[in-house]
C-alpha cells in the first residue's frame, strides 16, 4: 500500500518520473556508531515477519524451515541453483532498468546511500540477506503454501505471488514493477515445483549484494557509464 501511494505521489509531483530518485540503505545518523546501531536494528526488526511466517507454517512434528526448504541440506546444489537464478534474473533485470530509465518510466535508484565506514559493506551484505529472507520466505514460501491450502489454482497462485512482489517495488517506477513481477513468476514457479526457498534466498542475496555493494564501491564515472547515476 505504501508503494502504491508512493507511485501516485511521484506521478502527481509535477516532476517527470525519470527525473526522480529513490535512495536505498540510507544513513540514519552523522555519527558512525549510532548509524551502525540504527542499521542493525532496522535489519533485525525487518526479520520479525519472517519469524512470524515460520511460526504460522509450523506443524506438529514438522518444522516450517523443512516444509519450505529453508535449510542447509544439499548446499552445493542450493548454491548452483541460486547462482543460475541470479544470472537469469539479474542480467535482464539490469537491462530492463536501463530501458525504463531511457523511457522515463523508472526513477534513478541509488542502491546505497550509506556513508563510507569500515562497516558499510558488511551492513549492505546483511541488508541483502534480510531482503532475501523477507521476500522469499513470505512471498514465495508462506504465500504460496497458504493460497494452495485455500484451493487456488496454480496459475492464480503464481500470479498473486508475482504481482505482490512487483507491487511493493512500485516506488521505484514501472520498470522495476515489471521486472520484479517477472522475477516473481520465475521464483514462484521454481518454489511450486521444488518446494525449496533456500536457492531463492541465495539468488536474491546475490542480486542485492551486487547491486548494493557495487553501487557503494564503484566510482561515479563507472556508475554513470552504466546509467546508474
Amino acid at each position: 500500500m505504501y508503494a502504491v501511494v508512493n507511485i501516485i505521489a511521484r506521478l502527481t509531483a509535477g516532476t517527470p518520473l525519470g527525473e526522480q530518485t529513490a535512495a536505498l540503505n540510507v544513513s540514519r545518523s552523522a555519527r558512525p556508531y549510532l548509524d551502525l546501531t540504527y542499521q542493525l536494528l532496522g535489519i533485525g526488526f525487518a526479520l520479525v515477519p519472517v519469524a512470524l511466517a515460520l511460526f504460522l507454517l509450523a506443524e506438529p512434528g514438522r518444522r516450517a524451515t523443512a516444509r519450505i526448504g529453508l535449510d542447509l541440506h544439499r548446499p552445493w546444489r542450493n548454491l548452483a541453483a541460486g547462482v543460475g537464478l541470479a544470472a537469469l534474473i539479474g542480467i535482464p533485470g539490469l537491462a530492463l532498468y536501463l530501458l525504463g530509465r531511457t523511457l522515463g518510466l523508472t526513477v534513478e535508484v541509488q542502491a546505497s546511500a550509506l556513508n563510507a565506514h569500515w562497516w558499510t559493506v558488511p551492513v549492505l551484505i546483511l541488508a541483502a540477506l534480510q531482503n532475501a529472507l523477507l521476500e522469499e520466505v513470505i512471498v514465495a514460501g508462506y504465500l504460496i503454501e497458504r493460497l494452495e491450502q485455500l484451493g487456488w489454482r496454480h496459475g492464480a497462485v503464481v500470479a498473486a505471488s508475482a504481482l505482490m512482489r512487483g507491487a511493493y517495488h512500485l516506488y521505484q517506477g514501472f520498470g522495476p514493477f515489471v521486472g520484479n513481477a517477472v522475477m516473481g513468476v520465475v521464483f514462484a514457479e521454481y518454489y511450486r515445483r521444488r518446494r525449496r526457498t533456500m536457492p531463492l534466498v541465495v539468488a536474491h542475496t546475490l542480486i542485492d549484494v551486487v547491486a548494493f555493494v557495487g553501487y557503494a564501491l564503484l566510482p561515479a564515472g563507472a556508475l554513470a557509464a552504466l546509467g546508474l547515476a
